[in-house]
């Protein structure tokens, strides 16, 4: 077992650099499928997730080459058509975006419902409800999503998305990049990485409109060639460390982003009393003295992401007065609230809504980070608590940050790795 075991109470200081996005790699790479050729993808970030993923695509039969640490050549010219592997699929939610890419290079796919963090119902009946639309054939049976399409290729269709989804904007596209005719998008996600993931498919060759917007409009082509592409970096793991300044104080350099990403979460941390300041690619991050209340409900892109309720939670903890989160996206993104109660946090929760009395510190305690952000919420806590803090569970966090122990350990705090023997463990039990 591992643990992540944080002293508290050493403030951060230097620069730290962001990595490519998680939310953008984890569509990019599965598009990868619709491209005849080798194309080279730039700025991956090195998490479970990404790591997961390769090993699906070369399942298929791709040649993934490692270039350095960040960058990968794949080449997918020889892939088949073949069942995703469940033990794969299974521990990913981004697994789905490979029902899109098979069904638009093949024009079928069999895939097993996706896994990942469980933050309560996140159905697929909007990616279902546009294959559909597309002239695909999809039910669920034996474990798998079988998707067909009718004539052997997708068409192009009008699809309208009930509520705003990332997931299902994202895999119409990937369906629609190689179909037959024109795909439009309407009640589209904006989110910078639906953005990303269309700069990638129009750099090898597709026809994508509008992306960042509420209509996106797909031509088809016919085929996808090769070529080079980097991620934009990861506006989630940016906003991550902006909270672990203002939780712990210091001032830190977060280099590697792109500052209109962080528009959001720079306007609450201002209403906290953290001072952000934007350069060019990099914001300057500064917290000293007690933090203020503040009010945050998640919205789709431009608002509040939900990928940082968590970790602003955290941060508002030890915030003077009382604070009121609402979650407008999951139903189930509260269950890291038990253990910040642990280190001494006051927080109630009715439905999606949390209501945080600020006290004067939290105390180290032993924690255990039930999905991605939640972890990232606890090594924030931990960072401003008194006291000594242990997480476990720490693969969750490694589902979507690249050397997260080492960053901060380069910024000041005292954070390192244990691992507990299973043997040791198993005699404890005893």
């Amino acid at each position: 077992m591992t643990k992540y075991v944080i002293q508290g109470g050493k403030s951060l200081h230097g620069q730290v650099e962001i990595s490519g996005a998680k939310n953008a790699a984890v569509a990019i790479l599965p598009a990868a499928l619709l491209v005849d050729g080798t194309c080279r993808i730039e700025n991956i970030p090195q998490i479970s997730d990404v790591t997961l993923i390769l090993k699906i695509l070369q399942d298929l039969g791709a040649d993934v080459r490692t270039v350095n640490r960040n960058t990968v050549d794949i080449d997918c010219s020889h892939i088949r058509n073949a069942p995703v592997s469940y033990e794969f699929a299974r521990k990913i939610r981004a697994s789905y975006y490979l029902i899109g890419a098979l069904l638009g290079r093949f024009g079928f796919a069999e895939v097993p419902p996706p896994g990942g963090c469980n933050l309560g119902g996140r159905p697929i009946d909007q990616h279902i409800k546009g294959f559909v639309a597309m002239g695909a054939d999809v039910d669920v049976s034996g474990g798998f999503i079988h998707a067909t399409a009718a004539n052997g290729r997708m068409q192009g269709a009008q699809v309208y998305l009930d509520m705003v989804s990332v997931g299902a904007t994202m895999n119409i596209m990937l369906a629609a990049a190689l179909a037959e005719g024109l795909t439009i998008i309407e009640n589209a996600a904006k989110e910078p990485h639906i953005v990303d993931l269309a700069n990638f498919l129009n750099s090898m060759g597709a026809d994508i409109m509008g992306a960042g917007t509420d209509i996106i409009k797909i031509r088809g082509v016919q085929r996808l060639g090769g070529g080079t592409y980097s991620i934009i970096p990861d506006q989630i793991e940016a906003g991550t460390y902006m909270a672990c300044v203002a939780s712990a104080g210091g001032e830190v350099v977060i280099q590697n982003v792109i500052p209109k990403h962080l528009d959001c979460i720079t306007a609450k941390l201002l209403e906290m009393g953290v001072e952000v300041e934007e350069q060019d690619d990099a914001v300057l991050v500064r917290s000293h003295g007690s933090l203020q209340r503040t009010n945050v409900k998640t919205q789709p892109y431009p608002g509040f992401p939900t990928d940082m309720q968590p970790q602003i939670a955290a941060a508002l903890c030890v915030a003077e007065g009382t604070s009121v989160i609402t979650e407008g996206v999951w139903d189930n993104r509260y269950k890291y609230v038990d253990e910040l109660r642990r280190m001494g946090a006051q927080i109630q929760v009715d439905g999606k809504v949390a209501v945080i009395e600020g006290v004067e510190h939290l105390t180290g305690a032993p924690v255990s980070a039930c999905d991605l952000r939640a972890g990232a919420a606890l090594i924030i806590a931990g960072l401003g608590a008194e006291g000594c803090t242990e997480i476990d569970s720490v693969q969750h966090i490694e589902r979507g940050y690249e050397d997260i122990v080492r960053k901060l350990s380069a910024l000041g705090a005292d954070i390192r790795v244990v691992i507990t023997p299973d043997d040791l463990r198993q005699s404890q039990a005893v």
